[in-house]
């Protein structure tokens, strides 16, 4: 029994011993299970200076930007591929994420009330605009939301452009976003003779994004932001100096802004609205689902944009309407360009191009040697002259200079694409057209034509021909102007030609005398009266 008790008394001081030694251990933590490392102030004091003298960050070179196009690319595609509709259409998912405060001020409610009164009493422009926007705004909208930023930005292409991607302005600001050719350049949107990227939607959708959130960040207020979008930073940092300068606020309403930009935002907060709320405006919205219209594909060969149009399945003009950055008749791939395709078309086509057994591409380029006419160069290519000017859009009265790269029709035997860098360096350069000798009117007989002028004074019909508009083998009106170039004066020779078939026409003038006065030209549109002919006198 007393041994019982003493093995009882042994097993409960040893369990009390055991928990208080348990008790002691300190508790397992994330932070504990990890022994700080300790340290060492010389390694620092290395670390801050290495630090210090890091090299200051550079643009991105060309092949990290190519790097990046294709993430985007590939990117772009698996949304294309993996989208989830969460919404029953676009309008919805924009209108869930509207995050910009509205302008409710006295001082801006008015330029708002306006810019919706005349969205509202347009109701077909507004049906156009929507209706533009049904290919890209799902793609816009998916990119502004992978940014974490207010859909109000999405909308913006309704203010620049309404959506149009061909769009150019007066500043020569171009495509859905309105880039200007600097700004452009700035955010890497090539251009060059057979492309504007400032008109591609993809890649403008992402310099315009990259753009506004610069602005954002420089600014700290997406209405600021968005009026240097418009005005350009350097003038809404005059503006905000002027009234910090004064003490007065620096908000959207007081800055002393144009005309145009004081009246942007309110159109962006009008089209807001009306898109919040359509049936309140009598706005009747297309239905545009909250699904991917197009889907990117990459060009691996030259080809022509009428061929690719065909092997898609849609028009040339649907076509255009998805990539209106390529400006030719042709895509070049030596850029490994993408085009955009329907996204039920797009498998067919990389499908049917893998099949196609024929030349894909029809065009080649040509480096002018020396500083030419149009007509020279295409006679010295065996072109027709209007197909030349058409496809270089080259305008009338211009020379090609040389080291100038055209675009012409491939020869049926030459199958090589054209090379990088040519497309890279490729440029037109032209020079005024300007004909030898002075500029001369004369007054065109009954049967003149460019080649019975030319004949006459000593021309080129073709230049005759070309100086007044007309064919080689045209005929001019009678008693119309003729004009030409010639470093002889010919009123002179023109005055003895009239006297000389006035003399043939009427027997016995060969004895009567010529008045040696000049012959009156008028300066205006009097042109088409009667010349003055030099008149016998007795």
């Amino acid at each position: 029994m007393h041994r019982l008790r003493r093995l009882k008394l042994f097993l409960l001081v040893a369990a009390v011993m055991s928990a208080a030694g348990c008790a002691a251990v300190p508790p397992s933590s994330p932070s504990a299970s990890v022994a700080s490392p300790a340290v060492n102030p010389v390694a620092t004091a290395a670390q801050e200076s290495a630090a210090a003298q890091a090299p200051v960050a550079t643009p991105p070179s060309p092949e990290q930007i190519a790097r990046d196009d294709a993430m985007e690319m590939q990117a772009a595609q698996q949304a294309a591929d993996h989208a989830e509709v969460l919404y029953a259409n676009i309008w919805q998912r924009i209108r869930a994420g509207f995050a910009i405060p509205n302008m409710d001020g006295p001082a801006m409610q008015p330029y708002v009330q306006q810019a919706v009164q005349w969205y509202t009493t347009r109701p077909d422009y507004v049906a156009r605009m929507t209706e533009r926007s049904r290919k890209y705004l799902y793609y816009i909208v998916q990119e502004v939301q992978r940014r974490h930023l207010p859909t109000e930005l999405a909308l913006l292409p309704f203010v620049e452009s309404a959506f149009n991607p061909d769009a150019l302005s007066s500043a020569r600001a171009s495509g859905m976003w309105q880039f200007i050719p600097s700004t452009g350049k700035h955010f890497n949107l090539q251009q060059n003779m057979f492309q504007d990227d400032r008109r591609d939607i993809m890649a403008s959708t992402k310099a315009a994004l990259d753009y506004l959130t610069k602005l954002h960040d420089m600014f700290g207020d997406w209405r600021l932001a968005l009026a240097a979008y418009n005005w350009g930073e350097g003038g809404v940092q005059r503006a905000i100096a002027a009234n910090q300068a004064r003490a007065l606020p620096i908000s959207y309403g007081a800055l002393n802004m144009p005309a145009e930009t004081r009246n942007y935002y309110p159109k962006l907060q009008a089209i807001k609205d009306i898109i919040a709320d359509p049936a309140k405006y009598g706005i009747t919205l297309p239905d545009v689902p909250d699904h991917p219209y197009f889907k990117p594909v990459t060009i691996t060969q030259d080809i022509d944009v009428a061929l690719a149009a065909k092997l898609a399945g849609i028009t040339v003009k649907e076509f255009r309407s998805l990539n209106p950055a390529y400006k030719k008749p042709v895509i070049l791939a030596a850029t490994k360009p993408r085009i955009l395709l329907p996204y039920d078309n797009a498998n067919a086509f990389e499908q049917a191009v893998a099949d196609y057994t024929g030349q894909l591409s029809t065009w080649t380029t040509y480096v002018v040697h020396a500083t030419s006419t149009p007509y020279q160069i295409a006679r010295r290519l065996h072109l027709t002259e209007a197909t030349l000017r058409d496809v270089n859009d080259i305008p009338p009265r211009k020379l090609v200079r040389a080291g100038s790269t055209l675009l012409i029709p491939r020869p049926p035997q030459d199958d090589r694409d054209v090379s990088k860098h040519t497309v890279e360096n490729a440029v037109l350069a032209l020079a005024p057209d300007i004909p030898p000798g002075r500029r001369q009117r004369l007054i065109a007989g009954a049967y003149d034509t460019p080649r019975t002028v030319a004949r006459r004074y000593g021309l080129s019909a073709l230049e005759v021909a070309r100086w007044n508009h007309i064919a080689e083998d045209g005929r001019f009106r009678p008693r119309s102007v003729i004009v030409v170039y010639s470093r002889r004066p010919v009123f002179k020779q023109h005055e003895q030609l009239v006297a000389e078939r006035d003399r043939r026409r009427k027997p016995g003038v060969a004895k009567r005398r010529i008045d040696k006065r000049p012959l009156h030209y008028a300066a205006r549109n009097s042109y088409r009266r009667d010349v003055k002919v030099a008149q016998a006198q007795r």
